[in-house]
């Protein structure tokens, strides 16, 4: 199930809510949301619910056996089966046929692939389990003493399949204890709605051209028009990936759970660095905390400590050689800014800094979007006008004139100014305007209502909505 489909929209999330305040008392409230976030995982994924259980049984167990024989050989043991058992799922459902086919192609071997299904949400929840079994083990956080609540932390559904990656000592006092208002509820209805405005509305549309453009025939695409097409891909991952993680931090805001934000308008920021401290914000610090500092972070080995961080950074994304080199392309590109280019970046004026930042995010998302490595070589060149090429044609002129209101407000849309622009409004609304004509307070249930409606149109006649993150 996902969360722009009709099904959840005027269902799941309704009974979800209405069972959900039902109950006062805070145990059968938890038991409320475990059993619709496992309703919800087992949507599409009967099977692999199955795995989500016995994964957070095992690091349940090794959880307390840490915190029992803490400063002992059975806590480090603890720790690093809990690991190994984490990393070896997610290994071999996501990375095993892809070492098999290596191994073939590399060695001349011929042994066969399985092709299992991905069960969806297994990059996220398996690091949600790290970051908890190492903070217990570093004393960060007690270890959870109630299988239902820790299983509640692992399963929530706002989270579950596509992030934030969210921490438990982020929400621990949540699961004890929730406070519910209006004003926190209104909060997460607001957020939620304009996730899957960015979602249906935005991305979607993005979506749709780049398809045109980027897995169409390359012979006839112009070098405007490559460039184009991955523009559009940049504001349709963007979107994507953004609106779910608005719609999670609006869900938790409704059933009274706080998650840290996972972007930070990443499009306006003038290095990489600056980037990926705005972008998936939840995965750049698991990455931090749990990889680079113990590695040395900078105290020692620096650019070998980065390079190993971008490396995973890229292959948790998928398995897929493609992921590992846009991966190493930022990790070789940042270590560069920390070298001497930032200091450098930081004098240009901010328009230059800012359109460096757009030409390598733009050739990334190209090492990012396609898997194929040819295909790869293929758009690079034609963006860089290799061999004989139209500067521009047709087909781009028709869909530029087509979707230039849309690029305007998408473009918009990627930087702060929609949001003063909205609490501007709503500021003048309630400075000018009688509130027994129309008080402010009904301006984000208009604008919800709107967006929603718009939405629903959309949605109808489709039965699968998916977001990009799903597959990673």
């Amino acid at each position: 199930m996902v969360f722009s489909s009709l099904v959840f929209l005027y269902a799941f999330l309704p009974l979800n809510l209405i069972f959900y305040f039902i109950c006062k008392n805070q145990t059968y409230r938890n038991w409320v949301l475990i059993i619709f976030s496992l309703l919800f995982y087992a949507w599409g994924e009967p099977v692999w619910v199955s795995l989500l259980i016995i994964s957070s049984l095992v690091d349940y167990f090794l959880g307390l056996t840490i915190e029992k024989y803490r400063k002992s050989w059975q806590s480090k043991a603890a720790l690093l089966a809990s690991i190994t058992v984490s990393l070896s799922l997610l290994g071999f459902f996501k990375y095993f046929d892809f070492l098999i086919q290596n191994i073939n192609y590399f060695f001349g071997m011929n042994f066969p692939m399985h092709h299992f299904g991905l069960p969806i949400g297994i990059s996220f929840y398996t690091f949600q389990s790290i970051s908890y079994i190492v903070d217990v083990y570093r004393g960060e956080i007690a270890a959870q003493k109630s299988f239902p609540k820790f299983l509640l932390f692992i399963s929530l559904f706002h989270q579950l399949v596509a992030g934030p990656i969210v921490r438990y000592k982020d929400i621990a006092e949540n699961i004890e204890q929730r406070t519910h208002s209006v004003s926190l509820f209104n909060e997460g209805i607001n957020r939620f709605v304009i996730g899957l405005a960015k979602k249906v509305l935005l991305a979607n549309t993005a979506g749709e051209v780049v398809e045109v453009f980027l897995d169409g025939d390359f012979s006839t695409l112009s070098i405007l028009g490559a460039w184009f097409g991955i523009s559009f891909f940049a504001l349709q991952i963007y979107f994507d990936f953004s609106a779910y993680s608005d719609m999670a931090i609006g869900l938790g805001k409704m059933f009274g759970f706080t998650y840290k934000e996972n972007f930070n308008y990443p499009y306006i920021s003038r290095s990489a660095t600056e980037f990926w401290r705005r972008w998936h914000i939840s995965l750049g610090s698991f990455f931090r905390d749990y990889v680079y500092i113990p590695l040395g972070g900078n105290r020692k080995h620096h650019l070998r400590n980065l390079l190993i961080v971008w490396f995973l950074t890229g292959l948790w994304h998928g398995a897929s050689w493609n992921f590992i080199l846009w991966g190493l392309f930022y990790g070789v590109l940042i270590a560069i800014e920390k070298i001497f280019l930032l200091k450098i970046l930081e004098k240009l004026p901010r328009w230059i800094a800012h359109s460096y930042l757009i030409f390598v995010m733009l050739i990334g998302w190209v090492i990012f979007y396609y898997t194929d490595l040819n295909s790869i070589g293929s758009i690079l060149g034609i963006m860089f006008a290799f061999g004989s090429r139209e500067l521009i044609n047709t087909e781009l002129i028709i869909y530029f004139s087509n979707y230039f209101f849309f690029l305007i407000v998408a473009l918009f849309a990627c930087t702060p100014i929609t949001k003063l622009i909205r609490q501007g409004i709503a500021s003048l609304i309630n400075k000018n305007i009688p509130h027994t004509l129309l008080p402010t307070k009904f301006f984000h249930p208009t604008l919800n209502f709107i967006l929603l409606f718009m939405a629903t149109i959309l949605l109808v006649g489709k039965s699968y909505n998916p977001f990009l993150y799903f597959r990673f």
